[in-house]
This record gives structure tokens, sequence and C-alpha cells, in this order.
């Protein structure tokens, strides 16, 4: 695989310094295993399910620089090839470079495109911002980019964060691009429309300020649950398209998956349609799940008979001889989240505190916005008579791995085994009813739910989950907590 990189960079390299004035051709690399190239024009792939790799490369004389601007590496491929060698990343991965390829194809028609996308957030002065916005009150007008964004979608743990954080690192800082978890997104748009109250069109006023901050959107976990975002959508990403915005963003669900079985999902059809139009649709395609190849550690998810009492000495280690206060935090729109038990940046909750009570990701953002570890206590096993409840801890678990914050709780099971009744409905059909006759026990079969969108979201979670009791992760959330520590003494 590093011999397909290299290759690929000579070539950019050649192509370069053949003649400074050429005008752009966009060509297809193809490739296999040995290496070997052939140049084919005018081709748009976006699936891989074949050996032979093929990626998009747009080679560009004038791309190394950007106006006003310098970039801060040659994109992403080059940067996964420097982690493999510097042995942070698992080399052999082509369903990873080949989502690469796009993004690579994506990153160098940014750079060429730079200026007519506007994404330089000081080659336009705030006059002409005030201009435009005055126009646009008179004469509609609407600024698709030339450049389409792409929408990546796949398997829970196969890399699709990770790649996309890549791609948004390579870019120049002084672009307006914004990098943003869906929930955050949701939560921002549903405050920005309190704000726009008695507007004529609310939408469009927050899409125009969102617009004006960033023109390049990377939204994580594209995941639609709530009917009131799933209303919203189509007319908010269309006047974002409207004005310019190019979209990344990743999911566990394909675009005609999204909000399956929702209400009311006849008028969330054409924002599905919008998005195919104005992304290339990838499936990353691998099903190995990196997160579960992390080092096990032990003492931070406790199962037993003994492990609430294990989980409050864990906690009380972890605060030291701070003492335990409760605190109120503010959430939004003057409400406030109450954290029973709270010292040296970690939060207490029982379970039923904190999921089992209608909260949702605005309460979640904002615990973990003053807290850095929550010990969780009395996780249950979901099913039907607690849907509600495993939906909230769904989200909870999004939230803090968002924010990589540290969890201890204390459950019934094992991650896999909290999510055991939990079923799509092509799971249950599978099963049939030779899932339900090996049930031991008649409230176990009774307790069984059959929730598409909770079904695909399990797996994140349970993944999830894995790699925040890793020793990785914890080291990680051990070197961010020293860094923060070493900035406010500083």
């Amino acid at each position: 695989m590093r011999g397909v990189i290299r290759a690929v960079r000579q070539f950019r390299q050649a192509f370069r310094a053949y003649d400074g004035s050429a005008k752009r051709k966009d060509s297809w690399f193809k490739m296999n295993s040995c290496s070997v190239f052939s140049l084919e024009s005018n081709t748009y792939i976006s699936r891989y399910r074949h050996p032979l790799y093929t990626m998009s490369r747009s080679i560009s004389a004038d791309a190394a620089k950007v106006p006003n601007g310098e970039l801060n590496g040659d994109g992403p491929l080059m940067e996964y090839e420097r982690r493999i060698a510097a042995g942070e990343l698992v080399d052999g991965d082509s369903f990873q470079l080949s989502t690469l390829g796009e993004l690579q194809r994506l990153y160098d028609e940014l750079v060429e495109n730079a200026k007519t996308c506007r994404l330089d957030r000081y080659a336009t002065s705030e006059k002409d911002g005030r201009s435009r916005w005055l126009w646009s009150r008179f004469i509609p007008q609407t600024s698709h980019a030339k450049v389409k964004g792409i929408y990546l979608y796949g398997g829970v743990g196969t890399g699709k964060t990770m790649l996309m954080d890549m791609f948004f690192e390579q870019l120049p800082c002084n672009w307006r691009k914004k990098r943003i978890h869906f929930h955050d997104l949701m939560l921002n748009v549903h405050s920005r429309l309190q704000r726009h109250k008695g507007v004529a069109d609310p939408l469009e006023a927050v899409a125009g300020e969102l617009s004006d901050e960033s023109i390049l959107l990377c939204l994580d976990e594209f995941m639609v649950t709530d009917v009131a975002d799933a209303l919203i959508l189509n007319r908010l990403f269309g006047h974002l398209f409207s004005n310019g915005v190019i979209l990344v963003a990743t999911s566990n669900r394909a675009p005609d998956n999204l909000y399956e079985g929702g209400l009311q999902r006849d008028l969330f059809l054409p924002f599905i349609a919008t998005l195919k139009e104005r992304c290339i649709v990838h499936e990353i395609g691998s099903y190995v799940d990196y997160r579960k190849m992390t080092s096990a550690e032990q003492g931070f998810y406790f199962i037993g008979k003994h492990s609430s009492v294990l989980l409050n000495q864990k906690f009380r280690q972890l605060i030291g001889e701070n003492v335990g206060v409760p605190k109120d935090v503010e959430v939004i729109m003057g409400r406030k989240l109450q954290v029973p038990f709270s010292a040296a940046g970690c939060a207490y909750f029982r379970f039923d505190e904190l999921c089992d009570r209608p909260l949702g990701a605005a309460d979640y953002f904002s615990l973990f916005k003053n807290f850095h570890t929550l010990a969780l206590e009395g996780v249950p096993i979901f099913g039907l008579s607690n849907k509600s409840a495993a939906y909230r801890f769904v989200t909870l678990v999004d939230v803090m791995y968002e924010n990589r914050a540290r969890l201890l709780c204390s459950a019934e099971g094992t991650p896999s085994e909290l999510f055991d009744r939990i079923m799509t409905i092509t799971d249950a059909k599978r099963a049939g009813p030779t899932r339900t006759s090996s049930r031991s026990a008649k409230s176990d079969v009774s307790d069984i739910c059959v929730d598409n969108e909770l079904g695909f979201a399990k797996d994140r979670t349970v993944s999830r989950l894995t790699e925040m009791n890793s020793r990785e992760y914890l080291e990680q959330h051990a070197e961010m907590l020293l860094a923060q520590k070493q900035r406010a003494t500083a």
C-alpha cells in the first residue's frame, strides 16, 4: 500500500513540474496491488468492491499554494502514509485507501477552487458581505458550490471519523470551515431559531449565519431520530447549499436509510434527494471494527453483585481529598441540569437520574463542558420496557465519545449484553421463532424491542463503550487532562 501512495505522490510532483501555467485536467489513476497504472478520463466512481483500487486524483500545477493561505500538508493521502510510517495506523486497509481517494479528490478540488468557493475568511470584506445580503433581499440568489461534498457511510469503528478528521486537519486554518457532531449542530440550529422568532423565514436567517461562518461543513455521525430535526433538514440544507456550503458527513446509515420508519418520513424524503445531489455518496465497505482491537483495561466497567460498591470506591479514589457536592449546570434557555454529586471534574449519577428522565443531547453536551469524567451507576439490560432510556443512553455515549470524556459505570451486563434484546426488523425476521423459543424466561421474550434506529445504533454504542474502556483511550484522556492543567498554570 505504501508503494501505491508513493507512486501517486511521484505522479503529483511530475505533473506539478510539467507546466506552471497548464490548466487543470481531471484524471483518474487506476491501480492494482502491483502498482500498475493507466489513465482514464471523465470517470466518476463512488463505490469500491474489487481488489483493483481506484481513486480520483485532481492534479494541478498550482495546487501547492492556496491564495492568502498556506496548506497544512499535501492532503489526507500523504498524511495517511505518514501515520502508517510512524506506526500510528495499521497498514493494509484497502477500504480506507479507497475512501482516501475520494477525500483527496475533494481536497484537490477545494484547493483549486478556494477563491470561487469563498473559503478564505479574510478575502471578503464585511462591507461586501452586507452588500450581498442587501441585494439578496430584493433579488433571490442561489450560489451552489462548483465542488460536490462527500457523504461517507459504513460500519462502526471502520475509521470514518478518523479519515474525515485527517482531511479536515490538512486544510488551511484561514478557511471558513467547521467540524461538528450532528447532535451539536442541530442543538445550535434550534437555539438560533429561538433567537429569530418573528422573522419571515427563520431557517433562512439561521442558514445565512451558518454559511457566513463556515462554507465547508464537516458533520460527524449523521443520524436522524428526532421528528423536529427531520422536518426542517431539507429546508435548512436547501438554504445552506444555495449559499455555497459544501458538506462532508459521516454516518452508519446510507442516505436512503436515514430516518427509516420515522414519523412523517414522507416529508423527510426530499432531503435525501437533496443530499444525494450535492454529495458523492461513498460506502467505506469494511467490516473491521478497530475500536475492538484496542487493549482492554480493567477497573472502569463493573459487572456483578458488588459493582456499585466498586464504582463508588473508584470514584472516591479519583476525586481524592476533594469534597463531593451537588452542582447545577447551565443548559439552554435558562434550563439547568442538577448534578447530584461532583468534585475535581468528576460527576456521579444513578442511571435513572441521567437516562430515565426527559433529558437529551443539550443536557449531555452541557454536562461534559463542565466535567471530564462520569460515574454512572446501574446501567440496565435494555429492551421494550425501557426503550426511551436506551435511546438516551446511546446519545449520552455519543456525546461522551465526541468530548473524549472518561466513563466509569456499573452495569447488569457487558456492553453487548446490554443490547441483546434490541433488534432491527431484519434481525427479527432472520431470528424468527427460534430466537424467542430459546428464551428461558417469558419476560425476556416480551421485552424484545424491534426498532430499526436503535438496532443500528447499538453496534456503534457497543463499539464505543469497548474503546472507552481501552488502555489507549484512557491514556489519551490522561494526556488531555495533563495538557489542560499545563495550559491553566501557564
